[in-house]
């Protein structure tokens, strides 16, 4: 394995990584640097943004009078 192609494989794991993140500025600057390289990314989007799931807490149970 040359250098070359082990820093486009280190690149692109650790873009994996920020994707991951949501870090999507980090992900545009790894982009560049595979562009310098001559490595094209293909950029994948989501057609409906995710939504992230909320903890709901329970009502308090209350006393009975009587």
């Amino acid at each position: 394995m040359s250098e070359h192609s082990s820093t486009v494989q280190a690149l692109l794991i650790e873009r994996i990584g920020y994707q991951r993140r949501g870090r999507l500025d980090r992900v545009a600057q790894v982009d560049e640097l595979l562009a310098r390289l001559g490595v094209a990314v293909e950029v994948e989007t989501a057609s409906v943004a995710p939504q992230s799931e909320t903890a709901v807490r329970k009502k308090p149970l209350r006393r009975k009078k009587g």
